[in-house]
């Protein structure tokens, strides 16, 4: 059996730093809705192909200005097997023509440790994943299979940006009464992070959380969803979040940026708003 954490390929790590050095921290998010669709991409394209193409215009109008893309698996899971050969094809050309933009598969995978074998050949081996979003709640050793991946980003759900996160995420745990989001954010930098690969999921609903979990985890890498369609403050968030060395952000924006025009110029308008976005964090970035 070939032992790809020792495979001399660059890390999703490797991959991220080189983007933040050139001041790149935007994540577009690719989750295609078929009814959102622009009706130019309708006309005559299958399903797979519409999606495929909606993907690939808006990876070549923003890939000089992200640091990452993140396909989200169930808006391609819900158009059965032709979604998931649009998803294929989408990785796949962000690969082969913008290979140092590492692509986050979100699927929020977890499951005893054999299954997990499965989510991580299909993530890794099938779809070239540079990534992969996973759920805490089994524990470390279930998610061996991903965490010793150590070429590949598992980045783990700590505070997630919905309403009703706090259900169980803010429940008061041990005899110090800290939010069970702090205690994952913690067990994952502290011992979790044995490769150097891991990365943590925080809302940017909750950026006094954010500040929260960047205190207890140093420079790791956090992945944060909210900005745009969601309400995250965008200052607030940025200023929470970035590292001792003004990056280790992941700053994630789908329909903010992807819906930017429902037209024929829909990439152009996501260009757009990636550029802006872009300019927004280095501003607060800076301040």
């Amino acid at each position: 059996m070939i032992d790809h954490s020792q495979e001399d390929t660059a890390s999703f790590i490797s991959l991220l730093e080189k983007r933040w050095l050139a001041n790149h921290f935007v994540c577009v998010g690719l989750d295609p809705e078929y009814a959102r669709l622009p009706a130019v991409l309708k006309e005559g394209h299958s399903i797979e192909e519409a999606f495929y193409i909606f993907g690939r215009e808006i990876i070549a109008a923003t890939h000089e200005l992200v640091c990452a893309y993140k396909p989200n698996s169930a808006f391609y899971e819900a158009q059965g097997d032709a979604g998931m050969r649009a998803l294929a094809r989408i990785i796949a050309y962000c690969k082969k023509h913008y290979p140092t933009i590492p692509v986050i598969l979100d699927a929020k995978r977890a499951d005893i440790g054999n299954t997990n074998q499965g989510y991580v050949s299909a993530a890794f081996e099938h779809l070239q994943a540079d990534a992969i979003t996973v759920h805490p709640y089994l524990g470390r050793e279930a998610l061996a299979p991903f965490l010793q991946r150590r070429d590949k980003g598992i980045i783990v759900l700590v505070k997630t940006s919905n309403p009703g996160s706090g259900e169980l995420q803010d429940l008061p745990v041990g005899p110090a009464g800290e939010p069970l989001y702090l205690v994952v954010a913690r067990n994952v930098a502290q011992k979790w992070n044995s490769n150097g690969n891991c990365a943590l999921v925080v809302g940017a609903t909750y950026p006094s959380d954010i500040a929260r979990v960047r205190a207890v985890v140093d420079d790791l890498p956090l992945l944060i969803p909210g900005i745009g369609a969601q309400g995250g403050d965008l200052a607030a968030t940025v200023r929470a979040a970035r590292n001792s060395r003004g990056s280790g952000m992941i700053i994630n924006s789908s329909r903010g940026i992807i819906y930017a025009s429902n037209g024929a110029d829909f990439a152009e308008a996501a260009g757009k708003a990636t550029a802006q976005l872009r300019s927004d964090i280095i501003f607060h970035r800076d301040k």
